[in-house]
């Protein structure tokens, strides 16, 4: 199976802080522990921040609201913005951290101004948001970068969706698509992980992929067995921390399991068959049945079936070879209970 592109999304919990970030980005390059058969499974490929222009961001009443609840970082919602927004320096330093430690880094622009980032670095990709597929401008504006774009369907139909299409295809078709909620957390009733077979079917041409809101893992490693190629999950160094993102995203040892899982999917999947693996091999013969002996056969006796019983190993006559046994005469005095061989007979 070819590996799944994980994404580990960043998104608002570095809370402000740029060595928070990059202990995130850290925590995505970590290796996967498994100990059971001593695989080497690779960590996630690629680590996500956002990128708003609070001067095309909200309504100046939004702007003004009052914003006073635990999660708050500032007395109005503009600034508790504010002081989420690292600047584009910022971002630039992390994306040479996770650039040192292997990864590939994916930015999401959230407004046009964001594109000044792009005189400092060039990200491996660009991600928009699901609430951004219906801002044209911004699309156009993104694909005429020429960086492949990842788009999330979260707040979108098939229109929405077909016409941010037909607007970057404008440029290039470097292009992936995500199943994704946009509810936070996702409840199970909501997710409707079909949508990923839907979109393979119909949008064949795209990477299909999955950004996932739900609590725990198994979400996206079901996404996965349906042939998700993409998979993007929040993240988070702790999940008490403060901030809205903090509870719904992994923890260290979640991104452990949930790398893992999918990780040991992609080995596990094999081909579209039935057939007796090698390693199962020495099991079957061991626990598998064979024709025995009820009582003890004499030399010379003819054999007849109600002699007969199934025991282990299985390295004998198997029930469906009974007419290899049943009429043949025993050469040798055969034990009660023990496996018939075919150099018992004749």
């Amino acid at each position: 199976m070819k590996p799944t592109y994980i994404i580990g999304e960043i998104g608002q919990n570095h809370n402000g802080s740029i060595d928070l970030a990059k202990l995130i980005v850290e925590l995505v390059s970590r290796p996967i522990v498994e100990d059971a058969f001593g695989l080497d499974l690779s960590p996630m490929d690629a680590v996500k921040m956002t990128k708003r222009d609070l001067k095309e961001e909200l309504a100046e009443s939004q702007m003004n609201r009052i914003y006073d609840n635990p999660n708050s970082f500032g007395r109005t919602y503009g600034e508790h913005r504010a002081f989420l927004e690292l600047d584009d320096k910022a971002h630039f330093e992390v994306y040479k951290y996770a650039k040192s430690l292997g990864l590939d880094f994916v930015e999401t622009f959230c407004a046009k101004g964001c594109l000044s980032m792009l005189k400092l670095f060039m990200p491996d990709k660009l991600k928009v948001a699901s609430r951004d597929l219906t801002n044209l401008p911004l699309l156009s504006a993104l694909a005429e970068t020429k960086i492949p774009i990842i788009l999330s369907t979260g707040m979108v139909g098939k229109k929405e969706l077909d016409d941010a299409l037909n607007t970057i295809t404008k440029y290039h078709n470097d292009i992936s698509i995500l199943h994704c909620v946009s509810q936070y957390p996702t409840h199970p009733d909501n997710l409707n992980l079909n949508t990923i077979t839907y979109l393979k079917k119909n949008y064949g041409q795209y990477s299909i992929g999955f950004s996932d809101h739900t609590i725990g893992i198994s979400a996206p490693v079901a996404a996965v067995a349906m042939g998700a190629e993409i998979i993007e999950k929040h993240i988070t160094i702790d999940r008490r921390m403060k901030g809205t993102d903090q509870k719904g995203s992994l923890g260290p040892d979640g991104v452990n399991r949930m790398v893992r899982d999918i990780r040991l999917l992609e080995h596990s999947m094999g081909v579209e068959d039935i057939h007796i693996e090698k390693d199962v091999a020495l099991s079957k013969e061991k626990l598998e049945r064979s024709i025995a002996t009820k009582r003890v056969i004499r030399e010379g006796e003819i054999i007849t079936s109600n002699a007969l019983h199934m025991l282990s190993p299985g390295n004998g006559f198997k029930w469906a070879q009974i007419s290899e046994v049943v009429g043949k005469v025993a050469t040798v005095d055969i034990p009660a209970n023990e496996v018939i061989y075919p150099k018992y007979l004749k």
